[in-house]
């Protein structure tokens, strides 16, 4: 029976709970937000299954991929909805067409993550985009099982974890399934999110209005039912200055309101927190599915220095980075009908480490658990400074060599080296 003692050795996938066959296991929330299995003993039978699928016991061997590619999707409006080069987007009509399921994260109604299911290309739109939140997996995994026992086509994607977690619940390979997992350096607490947004859109409302005209539409003191869009990853700014866009329609006594909130990322408080590494899940630090243990087909991230590889591609708009993992995620990929650009493995990894290496955990990640009565502006005031400048200096490198032309380029990186 899965008994949890020490948290780094849970992801949070639920594969457990969806394949128990007593249904006696629930994801019980713990004090820093993140989901633990919890076994009713009453009704176990102790048959040993939900062992048998969890991707953390069970770790599969590291792979090496076929192949790195760098592409962009053609169509720019999709690009610009994209984290990076729109490829899932293409990914996901090539097996719609074929009248297949694609499974991705979306926002609910408390604009939370969780998974979800699209048939039409209409119902794309809400998987696009990084969430930085650890998703809801609920019944994903046998939602997808049923589809794929019925003889249709699925691409599911995730995080690495959530794809190993998938792969061992179905205990066997379909050939109509296709996985697509995305370099994670690890997910934040959905409490952390959580406070961040309540706090935002407190403050926002409150310096917004003069005093005189109270907010109406948050209902019951709820700032988030006015939220009306979340984005971690705007390209408004352009692909490698992205930002955190929220937008809110709230209502005063004198009428209606509308906010938009952008924050470049090294100013804002929540992907401060996050590019800090100190509000990730326990097992993020010590993660069971990294350099190709998660058995994914095909794996999607940013191409940061793009212009090292192919200048022509350095356009600002989002590039994706890809590692082919299987045969079949290699012919899918080449019959999207796009340029594929071939990349060195070594430098693909080395612009995206988190391929292979798991986070290292802060030493007073714990200290910014604690209830000590602050809210996660001071706290991330507080402690996240100086992990957050060296996360940081990637992304500005990045930002300052995309400044200039493929041609000054080479003088510039001679002068940094001397």
């Amino acid at each position: 029976m899965i008994d949890i003692k020490d948290k780094s050795n849970c992801c949070g996938c639920a594969a457990c709970v969806q394949r128990c066959p007593k249904q006696c296991i629930s994801m019980v929330e713990d004090n820093e937000g993140f989901l633990y299995p919890k076994v009713d003993t009453q009704v176990c039978v102790d048959c040993g299954m939900c062992e048998k699928v969890c991707p953390v016991i069970n770790q599969s061997e590291e792979r090496k991929p076929l192949g790195a590619f760098a592409a962009v999707n053609p169509n720019e409006q999709i690009r610009r909805e994209s984290s990076s080069g729109g490829i899932f987007t293409m990914l996901a009509n090539k097996t719609i067409a074929k009248g297949g399921v694609v499974f991705g994260v979306k926002f609910n109604k408390d604009w939370m993550p969780e998974f979800g299911y699209a048939e039409t290309m209409e119902d794309i739109a809400p998987f696009r985009g990084s969430k930085y939140v650890q998703a809801i997996v609920g019944n994903a995994y046998k939602k997808a099982e049923e589809f794929l026992k019925a003889g249709r086509d699925v691409l599911f994607s995730g995080t690495s974890c959530q794809i190993a977690g998938l792969k061992k619940f179905l205990r066997k390979d379909y050939e109509n399934l296709l996985t697509v997992d995305i370099i994670c350096h690890g997910v934040p607490s959905p409490k952390v999110w959580n406070m961040y947004l309540e706090e935002t859109c407190s403050k926002l409302m409150k310096t917004r209005t003069d005093g005189k005209n109270s907010v109406v539409s948050a209902k019951g003191g709820e700032y988030k039912s006015c939220i009306e869009a979340v984005s971690f990853r705007s390209k408004i700014n352009g692909w490698k200055k992205f930002s955190f866009l929220l937008k809110l329609n709230f209502s005063t006594f004198d009428g209606k309101n509308t906010d938009v909130f952008l924050e470049n990322v090294q100013k804002n408080i929540y992907l401060r927190a996050f590019l800090s590494d100190m509000i990730l899940r326990p097992s993020c630090y010590s993660c069971p599915a990294k350099s190709g243990k998660s058995g994914s087909d095909l794996t999607l991230a940013d191409y940061w220095g793009i212009y090292t590889l192919v200048p022509e591609l350095d356009d600002d708009k989002g590039v994706s980075a890809i590692t082919v993992n299987s045969k079949r995620g290699e012919s899918l990929l080449k019959n999207l009908g796009i340029i594929l650009h071939e990349a060195p493995l070594e430098d693909l990894i080395h612009k995206n480490p988190a391929f292979a290496k798991p986070t290292k955990r802060p030493e007073n990640r714990d200290e910014f658990f604690k209830d000590d009565g602050n809210g996660v502006y001071d706290k991330v005031r507080l402690l996240c400074k100086v992990p957050f400048k060296k996360k940081c200096k990637r992304i500005i490198k990045n930002i300052v060599f995309g400044m200039f032309s493929a041609k000054t380029l080479g003088k510039i990186k001679k002068s940094i080296t001397r």
